[in-house]
């Protein structure tokens, strides 16, 4: 029986360290969702990950930033980007299946091609400006590690959710998101969980513990749709529902 609130809805971004599994959760949060009868944006905001739109089943669209031309108009004209709902997407920019539309903002391509600040730029103007109506929610999957903290992505979000995997860099990478003063409420969830790691995490407020996969790790290995239904996914929807509500 899923938690559905019957008037909802939600920017929600999603982080952690490469390799932390954020483009896996980011397609089950969409899924679970979607299941539950919201309307689900979710936009690829990472310029490095290849993957996501595989794992969501879903065509790539074409890329946000080519609506604008060359990286320094980007800058120039991204003020005034009239994406202002869901809606205004042109059509070509945005793939949808199951009732889960995708939007990737961009990615690097080339060699010597510069930096992905272009992109962050995009996804922060994007997110800030775009309001969503009842039912509806917007899930990011954000670029590897907390740069885009310093961009000010999280601004238009609503919250943020923190995978971590079993290793020390996501263990310090905890702790300076926490000693942030991001002004949203942030969720830390336990990914590939192992009890010698939860141990590590002092004083750290995890909601959800998600086990190894096996049948995940095989989906995302061969770059397959993610299938099926996972209790602590779904216990971690629930969770972010009744925050919401609350």
């Amino acid at each position: 029986m899923y938690l559905r609130v019957e008037i909802n809805f939600m920017k929600l971004l999603v982080c952690g360290k490469g390799g932390s599994g954020k483009s896996t959760l980011t397609t089950l949060i969409a899924k679970s969702l979607s299941r539950r009868g919201y309307k689900v944006l979710v936009v690829d905001g990472d310029e490095s990950n290849l993957s996501l739109h595989r794992l969501l089943g879903i065509e790539k669209p074409k890329e946000l930033k080519d609506l604008f031309g060359s990286r320094k108009e980007i800058f120039e004209k991204v003020k005034n980007l009239e994406l202002k709902r869901i809606e205004d997407i042109p059509k070509d920019f945005v793939s949808a299946k199951d009732g889960i539309m995708l939007v990737c903002v961009g990615k690097i391509h080339g060699f010597g091609e510069g930096c992905a600040c272009p992109m962050g730029a995009l996804l922060r103007e994007f997110l800030k400006g775009l309001k969503l109506d009842e039912n509806e929610f917007v899930v990011v999957d954000s670029e590897a590690g907390i740069e885009h903290f310093g961009r000010g992505v999280e601004e238009g979000c609503d919250a943020i959710v923190v995978v971590l995997d079993p290793t020390y860099e996501s263990i310090v990478m905890a702790e300076r998101i926490r000693a942030m003063n991001v002004g949203k409420p942030i969720y830390f969830v336990l990914n590939k969980f192992d009890e010698r790691f939860e141990g590590l995490l002092k004083d750290l407020d995890v909601v959800a513990k998600i086990p190894f996969s096996e049948e995940i790790f095989l989906s995302c290995l061969k770059g397959e749709e993610l299938r099926g239904e996972f209790e602590e996914v779904e216990r971690l929807v629930d969770f972010i529902l009744n925050q919401k509500q609350a």
